[in-house]
């Protein structure tokens, strides 16, 4: 591995605990600190003691101090972050895909949280836990008015303690309880299934240490089940990332040996860097390369993409790469616009800090920084259109947002519209029974227009093309 990978360490880009992120976790030292603002330092000091001695009730010194630290560090961008302990314990079981609790995927409907898919092996699933089954109660907390995260967290806990969720389960209207007991889960991020004769898809939900393996490990499970792969179709709809060398390992699975994959920079010298597609710059460990196992034929299979709004950083250095080198047609809409690296240094035994060091590079040199990966072919999630995708939120829409650090940012009168007529036809929608809402069908399912139209791609077939979808601008940030 080379010397700059050495110092960084780990390199991680997605969605960690609730925040889109780029990083690298440096355990080095630093250089010497740039000279300090003796002034406004001494201001700071003088407003610790004030609120110390004259607060109307004393205050915990440390939680001041940390509480400032994260106030400054918030202040620069949405993803610069400090981590007290609980936060960066969190942090560090997102990127390892590993976690302590139930073990189900879940997603929220009518104010309760819905089983999505029970992980295989897990205490859910040894308990009979279904698709579709909704969580009315966490112990004894009602999930009505819970955020899906404050739902995890009260399902998440230590090895070995129980927790209590009361069912409904629709198909057979009725409700019960279910005690699980927790332990260390380990999440799945790859499926992936033969659709019909000569033609596969795979899906990435999340780039984490396990992801290489398993994702040559499920490829070599397609080849053997269908030899003579005519199409592939790799999904990256919602995939918020993870680990950048897992995505540089999947970018490389696809491309020619040493083609440039992504480059990063920033101010730091070891901010500038370009990651290419060969083992030495995705490897954990000398001599072992899952990619490896795989048929030469992978290179030259028929490839496409699927991305959504919800596909962000590891994900967009996928999609951004297969499309600069054309190796594969991206389909789908406009990627979220995570462009940004975040650098994680230890600030002591359990706190750290994500600080914004430099910003990532397509091969073309494209900064996606607030913009995102447009799709080759833009095709919306369902039959009927695709009204509801500008309603989520993208990296252009997050406060103190980045630029993109080429050119002037500008307004996007079309899209501020498009919300707008969003925004209504949402409140109509849920003004109307459940049942009547629209629902976007499952991944992967014989229902998934996007998909239908991947394969029409792979077989040379016309695809219904979105006639609302515009590529969205970079917008112009206030001043």
């Amino acid at each position: 591995m080379s010397h700059k990978l050495k110092i960084a360490g780990w390199v991680t880009v997605g969605a960690l605990a609730g925040a889109l992120t780029t990083v690298s976790l440096q355990t080095v030292a630093r250089g010497a600190l740039a000279p300090l603002p003796l002034e406004e330092l001494q201001q700071l000091a003088a407003v610790f003691g004030m609120v110390k001695s004259d607060y109307v009730e004393p205050v915990d010194e440390k939680k001041l101090i940390q509480d400032a630290i994260a106030g400054m560090v918030a202040s620069l961008d949405p993803h610069s972050q400090y981590f007290d302990k609980k936060s960066f314990k969190e942090f560090k079981e997102g990127t390892t895909g590993r976690f302590v609790g139930v073990g189900i995927e879940i997603s929220q409907e009518d104010g309760l949280v819905k089983v999505v898919s029970p992980i295989e092996g897990s205490p859910a699933f040894r308990a009979g836990l279904k698709p579709n089954d909704l969580i009315t109660k966490i112990d004894d907390t009602a999930v009505k008015g819970l955020s899906l995260n404050e739902a995890v967290k009260k399902m998440r806990g230590e090895p070995n303690t129980k927790v209590m969720l009361t069912i409904y389960r629709k198909d057979e209207s009725r409700s019960f309880p279910v005690t699980i007991n927790r332990e260390e889960i380990r999440t799945q991020s790859v499926k992936g299934k033969v659709l019909e004769p000569g033609y596969a898809w795979i899906r990435l939900s999340q780039f984490q240490e396990r992801t290489v393996d398993d994702f040559a490990r499920k490829l070599e499970e397609i080849y053997k089940a269908e030899p003579n792969l005519k199409g592939l179709v790799l999904d990256l709809r919602n995939d918020p990332g993870g680990l950048l060398d897992a995505a540089v390992a999947v970018s490389a699975a696809f491309l020619p040996e040493n083609v440039t994959v992504v480059s990063t920079n920033g101010q730091l010298a070891e901010s500038k860097f370009t990651y290419k597609a060969a083992p030495e710059y995705y490897q954990r460990r000398a001599g072992n390369d899952p990619l490896r196992r795989l048929p030469a034929s992978i290179k030259t299979v028929p490839l496409v993409v699927l991305v959504n709004e919800g596909s962000a950083s590891a994900s967009e250095i996928v999609a951004g790469a297969l499309q600069d080198h054309r190796r594969a047609t991206v389909i789908g809409s406009q990627t979220f616009g995570k462009g940004s690296v975040q650098t994680v240094r230890p600030l002591g035994p359990d706190t750290g800090l994500k600080l914004t060091t430099a910003r990532y590079y397509t091969p073309s040199g494209k900064s996606i920084q607030a913009k995102g990966i447009v799709p080759d072919v833009m095709v919306d999630e369902s039959e009927e259109g695709n009204v509801f995708s500008v309603l989520r939120t993208r990296e252009a829409d997050l406060e103190k947002h980045l630029g993109s650090g080429q050119g002037a940012e500008v307004k996007d009168a079309a899209r501020e519209k498009a919300r707008d007529e969003a925004r209504k036809k949402a409140e109509e929608q849920a003004s109307k029974a459940p049942s009547e809402r629209p629902k976007v069908p499952e991944f992967g399912s014989d229902k998934d227009f996007q998909l239908v139209q991947a394969l029409n791609q792979l077989k040379g077939r016309p695809v219904l093309i979105s006639k609302t979808m515009v590529e969205r601008k970079e917008e112009k940030k206030e001043n």
